[in-house]
């Protein structure tokens, strides 16, 4: 195995996408938008892993800088290649960290987190468990998401929904009052933001900026891969959603809503309709982004299972609910890691467990 650095070209951007295409563990967080809009704030590297001038791996770094340090991050990665085993990835993850052992010294860092996106079982946990790497005290991106796979026609989407939220759907469509907007202009954002900031104070977590979220909207529109779904009540929105397009893959991945109409179904018919869009654009998965944890790891959960083992006392629960009432699967990721490099971590690590605790996550 060698390792290269993908060089910031058109040339650059269509190998790495095109090698993300052909594997099925991934998410937006390693396309090469997600880098771009990583660029604008922080610096970035992409590193290609190859076996017989074959890319089998790729790997999104990330400089993270923040009040409490600096730190290297790798979201949701490295990506590898699906026929790949727990050996292999062990030798990728080896070849990476000697590989941007410069870069740690340069950038200063105090320690370097990985979130790989690989699925939760004895193999993948056991890369970690001989290693230098140490659980995280917090996860930046989900572990535990929500999985809808919508290569069906609508109305099997629709019956294998909860009863509850296929009712509230078919209510919603005949309400006069209820209307769903779809926008690709960045100035609707300004509609987004109050429902987002009214959402982050109920749920207790911390919004991202403006200028963070108009960024992200700017970069992924030039590939026309993100859309803003606004929905309305007798003129005012009442419900506002974030989704990226990425690969055949829909990801739910900002979103709010006015607590006041809560008992008002817009938000349950703007998903219905972001569901269709996805659909329209030829995606295979929808991605309802993170729910609670479950209370211990159950295989193959259905629906019903799946209520009954969430947390009922995190605050993700009710929005955990609302994204199960669709209908999907759990997908359950290995948890966040971290590499120590300098005494410093351990003041990141004090004030990220503290964070987790007053949030109650």
């Amino acid at each position: 195995m060698e390792i290269k650095e993908i060089n910031p070209s058109a040339d650059g951007k269509e190998e790495w996408e095109g090698f993300l295409q052909s594997c099925t563990e991934k998410s937006f967080l390693h396309s090469w938008n997600w880098g771009e809009f990583s660029a604008k704030s922080e610096k970035i590297w992409r590193f290609g892993i190859y076996e017989s001038e074959r890319l089998i791996s790729v790997a999104l770094v990330l400089k993270i800088s923040a009040r409490r340090g600096k730190f290297l991050f790798i979201p949701h990665g490295p990506v590898c290649n699906s026929f790949l085993n727990p050996s292999d990835k062990q030798k990728i993850l080896e070849l990476l960290i000697k590989h941007i052992e410069s870069i740690i010294k340069e950038e200063k860092v105090s320690f370097l987190r990985i979130a790989p996106i690989w699925q939760k079982n004895s193999e993948n946990s056991g890369i970690f468990r001989d290693s230098a790497f140490k659980p995280a005290p917090i996860h930046m991106h989900p572990e535990i998401t929500w999985e809808l796979g919508i290569n069906i026609p609508e109305q099997e989407l629709l019956a294998n929904m909860r009863k509850t939220t296929r009712y509230l759907i078919r209510q919603a469509e005949k309400n006069p009052d209820i209307e769903i907007i779809q926008s690709q202009n960045i100035e609707d954002l300004k509609l987004f933001w109050p429902v987002y900031r009214e959402t982050a104070k109920r749920h207790n977590f911390v919004v991202f900026s403006k200028r963070y979220l108009q960024d992200e909207f700017e970069i992924f529109s030039k590939d026309g891969q993100v859309s803003l779904f606004l929905g309305k009540y007798r003129g005012q929105v009442v419900s506002a959603a974030i989704f990226v397009f990425w690969q055949e893959m829909c990801f739910y991945h900002h979103s709010g809503s006015l607590s006041k109409y809560n008992k008002i179904p817009v938000s349950y018919l703007l998903q219905w309709r972001a569901i269709s869009e996805a659909k329209r654009r030829g995606c295979k998965i929808y991605n309802f982004w993170g729910i609670a944890p479950v209370k211990k790891t159950i295989k193959d959960l259905d629906k019903k299972n799946i209520l009954e083992t969430l947390d009922k006392r995190h605050p993700w629960y009710g929005l955990s609910m609302f994204k199960i009432g669709f209908g999907g699967c759990i997908k359950e990721y290995i948890k966040t890691q971290d590499l120590v490099i300098s005494p410093q971590y351990w003041v990141n690590y004090v004030i990220e467990f503290l964070r987790k605790r007053k949030r109650k996550l």
